[in-house]
Formats: structure tokens, C-alpha cells, sequence
């Protein structure tokens, strides 16, 4: 009895050290992707909020680019309803690319997007949160530089990305195979979009030991879109699965990790542990190819 205890213990301990914390975040609202026929985003909104719900899953943030409001109405109604029930934040007001673009035309972006967070949220409301376009914090050093400054100059922390397997390819893929009723195609999407998650769960993990040489607190990017509902029940019960617990943004940031910074100019962005993983010059280990091909190609 003693050592079965013993034993009991020692796997329950084991689990909890391999317990992660993430926080789940949306880009790109109010939309994303494609839709099937006889959907709307207000739909969309609807049934992935009542599956947070449903789920007891904490406050998840939708960050917001108010440019694409503008003469749809159904995605003005969708956002209304988003934030609502779950927290917004910056996501400039068109999506501008920093790499792309001058520090002050992104800047601008930023405080374009204000009167609608404010609108929305309220001007008490915890919205200082910017999610960089595309995951482009500068291509050079010094404009990454100016930007950070301005940020913290006016309020604003970081909504940094950690984990991420580009979950959008399949929101256009789905209404497409959705319009068609290809069950064969659907279930394929499925499939494939689990198998792409595991290894990029599994390899984050592992940039992130290779980057801090420990587990973190993570933060997962998701976009809200047509396959949003269908999918997530999945892709939720995978991530328990591999040991992570949901968390709101700021206590997963509120991990040491998040007060660094890599300081470093990227043409192509990243994650945070990718640019530090660039920064630190560490060899990237082997990863999964994602069925780009595939998805733009199914169900056409």
C-alpha cells in the first residue's frame, strides 16, 4: 500500500510539473476567412462564445481592426456581441504591416483603432493590449524600437504569441467544403488541422525549453472563423490532453519571461520564442510542413 501511495504520487507530481498555463486570444475581428452559404458572423460569434462558455474557459481576447466595420453590418453586430461577453483589444485599424510600413503610418493605425475600443469596451476597460499584424514587430532594430516606445508611452502591453500553427489556413478551406456538403473533405480538415496542431504544440514547447531552458506560461493565437466552432471543441481537448490549463492573458503573462525583449529587427515576425530563437541564433529543430497546397487547393 505504501509504495502503490509512493507511486501515486510521484505520477501525480509529474503530471502537474508538465501543467502548462495558456492563454487563448482571437485575431483579426470581426472577421476571418470565407463564409458557407446562409452563415454570418454574428453566427460565428455566437456559437464560438457559447462555446467558451460552455467550456468555463477564461476571459479570451478578441483584438480588433475597426477598418473592417466599414459597410458590414453583420460584422459590426458580431463584434458588438463579442465584446459583450469576452475582452478586446488593439490590432491596428487595418491590419497594417510594420514591416511594410513607417513607424508613424502604424502608429496611426493604433490610435485610428482607439474610438472603437473605447466604443465597445469602455474607456475604463483593460483594452492597452496591441497584437502586431501578421506577427511583425519591425523588420529593423530601430523602427521594433520606436514602436515599443510608443507603446509603453502610451499605455499599451504587448499580447504576445507563443504558440501558433496558423490556424486561419483552414477557415476558407471549410466554408468552401461547407457550401459543397463534402463530408469526405471536411473530416480531412479536421484531421489535418489536429495532426498540425499536435506537433506545433510539441514543438513551441520545445523552442521554449531551448530559448529559457524551462516550461512558460503560453499564449495561443487563434482567428475567428467559419471552421472556429466546429473545430475548437477538438482542438481544446487536444491541448488538455498534452497538460494545459486556461488562463486569462495577463496571468500568462504575467510569467518573467514576458518582461524580455529579443531587440531584434525580423522582416518575417514570429512568435516571441521564434524571434528569440533569431536573436540567439539557436538552430531551429525539425518541423512538420503544414498542407498549405492542400487547403488552398480542397474543395474547389
Amino acid at each position: 500500500m505504501k509504495i502503490s501511495f509512493v507511486i501515486v504520487i510521484f505520477v501525480f507530481l509529474n503530471i502537474s510539473a508538465l501543467a502548462q498555463k495558456v492563454a487563448i486570444t482571437f485575431d483579426d475581428l470581426p472577421l476571418n476567412g470565407d463564409l458557407p452559404p446562409g452563415v454570418t458572423r454574428v453566427q460565428i460569434a455566437r456559437d464560438t462564445l457559447a462555446l467558451l462558455k460552455a467550456r468555463h474557459l477564461p476571459a479570451a481576447y478578441g483584438f480588433i481592426n475597426a477598418k473592417k466595420l466599414e459597410g458590414n453590418a453583420d460584422g459590426a453586430e458580431a463584434l458588438k456581441i463579442w465584446s459583450a461577453a469576452e475582452p478586446v483589444g488593439n490590432h491596428t485599424y487595418a491590419h497594417l504591416n510594420l514591416s511594410q510600413n513607417d513607424t508613424d503610418s502604424f502608429e496611426r493605425e493604433i490610435d485610428e483603432n482607439e474610438p472603437v475600443l473605447e466604443l465597445l469596451a469602455g474607456k475604463e476597460a483593460d483594452w492597452h493590449w496591441l497584437r502586431y499584424p501578421f506577427l511583425h514587430e519591425g523588420d529593423t532594430v530601430e523602427k521594433r524600437r520606436a514602436v515599443r516606445a510608443y507603446l509603453q508611452s502610451h499605455g499599451y502591453r504587448v499580447a504576445q504569441v507563443t504558440l501558433d500553427w496558423e490556424d486561419y489556413l483552414w477557415n476558407s478551406a471549410y466554408a468552401r467544403c461547407a457550401a459543397k456538403n463534402d463530408a469526405p473533405s471536411i473530416a480531412w480538415l479536421k484531421s489535418s488541422y489536429l495532426e498540425v496542431e499536435s506537433s506545433y504544440l510539441d514543438l513551441d514547447r520545445e523552442l521554449a525549453r531551448l530559448v529559457y531552458g524551462h516550461e512558460i506560461n503560453h499564449v495561443l493565437l487563434l482567428h475567428l472563423g467559419a471552421f472556429s466552432s466546429t473545430i475548437l471543441p477538438d482542438a481544446f481537448d487536444l491541448m488538455q490532453k498534452k497538460g494545459f490549463t486556461f488562463v486569462t492573458l495577463q496571468e500568462a503573462e504575467s510569467d518573467p519571461v514576458y518582461e524580455g525583449d529579443p531587440d531584434v529587427g525580423s522582416p518575417h515576425g514570429g512568435t516571441l520564442l521564434e524571434l528569440w530563437m533569431e536573436a540567439k541564433k539557436i538552430k531551429f529543430p525539425p518541423v512538420m510542413d503544414k498542407p498549405y497546397k492542400q487547403l488552398k487547393e480542397i474543395c474547389q
